[in-house]
C-alpha cells in the first residue's frame, strides 16, 4: 500500500479532475437535483481513490463557484505531463434517455475515454452510449489527454435516483479511478 505522499510511477504525474459546472451555472437540473452538485460530490469522491493509490490530483473547483470553460481548460493546461477528466451528468428533452458516455477529442483522450467507459458499464451496469469523440471546448483546448464524462441522465428517474444515493456515485467514481488506472499501467 502507498502512502498518500508517494506518488506512483506513472505515465503522468497529475490528475486534474474537473467537476462540471458550479456557481450560477447549475448544469443539468430535475427539481432541486442539480448536475454542479453531483458531479463536485463524484469528483471528490474520484480525488481520493486516485490520491488513496498515490497520484497527485489537481480539483478545478472544491466549491460551488462558477468556472468559465476557458478557465478549466487553463488550469488543467498548468500541468505539463497530465490527464484531465471533467464529469458531469447528461439531460435529454426525452425522459427515456439513459446510459453512460464518454467524450475524448485527441487520439490520447480517445484511449484514455476507452477505459474509464468500460470500467463505468462494467462496475454499474448501465446503458452503455459509448466512447465518442466531440469538440467541447475543454476537450479541443486541453494539451493533455482529455475525457467528459457524463455518467448518467438528470432527466431520467431511474438514473436520477441512482444518482441521488451516495454508494452509487461512489461506485461511479472508483469506476472511473479505475479505468485512470487502467489507462495508466497500459502497455
Amino acid at each position: 500500500m502507498l502512502l498518500s505522499s508517494q506518488l506512483v510511477s506513472s505515465a503522468f504525474e497529475t490528475v486534474v479532475i474537473d467537476a462540471g459546472h458550479g456557481g450560477r451555472d447549475k448544469g443539468g437540473s430535475w427539481g432541486k437535483v442539480y448536475e454542479k452538485h453531483l458531479a463536485l460530490d463524484t469528483a471528490f469522491r474520484l480525488e481520493r481513490y486516485l490520491k488513496k493509490k498515490g497520484y497527485r490530483v489537481v480539483m478545478t473547483r472544491t466549491v460551488d463557484e462558477y468556472l468559465t470553460l476557458g478557465q478549466r481548460a487553463a488550469i488543467a493546461n498548468r500541468y505539463k505531463n497530465a490527464i484531465f477528466v471533467s464529469v458531469h451528468i447528461n439531460k435529454a428533452s426525452r425522459t427515456g434517455a439513459a446510459g453512460i458516455e464518454t467524450f475524448y477529442y485527441g487520439a490520447k483522450g480517445k484511449a484514455l475515454g476507452q477505459f474509464v467507459q468500460s470500467n463505468m458499464i462494467s462496475k454499474v451496469g448501465a446503458t452503455d452510449r459509448g466512447n465518442k469523440k466531440a469538440s467541447y471546448y475543454v476537450l479541443r483546448k486541453s494539451y493533455n489527454p482529455a475525457i467528459l464524462a457524463e455518467i448518467g441522465f438528470v432527466s431520467n428517474s431511474g438514473e436520477r435516483q441512482r444518482m441521488k444515493k451516495g454508494f452509487y456515485r461512489d461506485a461511479l467514481a472508483k469506476a472511473i479511478a479505475d479505468g485512470i488506472i487502467a489507462y495508466d499501467k497500459r502497455d
